[in-house]
């Protein structure tokens, strides 16, 4: 399905990473719906090879928003990220008595679409443009960062 082009959201795509599309969900799961610096200060502090790629893109899509758009960095959120499997490359290794063993690496592609909250004007008006499943998750973002601040 083609992606309608918005104004206030910018997107950096990264094809046939050399990774299991699950071990990249799992990383995606702790970052989507999170800002910028948010997200890039989890990634380096996760331990799991998944990060390195997905701290690369995102660096990518913000500096296309500053450079393309004229976004401020401050302001961007993780919109949307998805990882989608890739083709499975397949190598043969040899083994004993002329036989070989089937070697699967599989690939995976990440989408990873970023938002500018200043757009809206406020964080209201940007969750009632937002979609059904991605307003839940910022609402639970919001109220979870009005907990915290809080205390």
């Amino acid at each position: 399905m083609k992606r309608k082009k918005r104004k206030d959201d910018v997107y950096a795509v990264g094809q046939y990473i050399s990774m299991s599309a699950n071990k990249a969900r799992r990383v995606m799961e702790q970052i989507r719906g999170r800002s910028y610096e948010e997200a890039l200060i989890i990634l380096e502090l996760m331990p799991y090879r998944a990060c390195y790629p997905i701290f690369k893109l995102i660096y990518s899509a913000a500096s296309n928003a500053s450079h393309n758009n004229d976004f401020n960095k401050g302001n961007l959120i993780i919109f949307k990220a998805e990882v989608n499997k890739g083709t499975t490359m397949k190598k043969l290794k040899p083994q004993a008595r002329g036989r070989s063993y089937l070697i699967k690496r599989p690939t995976c592609h990440i989408t990873i679409i970023l938002k500018d909250i200043t757009y809206y004007g406020n964080i209201e008006e940007f969750i009632r443009n937002s979609c059904k499943t991605h307003q839940d998750y910022i609402l639970r973002r919001v109220k979870y960062l009005d907990y915290v601040s809080f205390f």
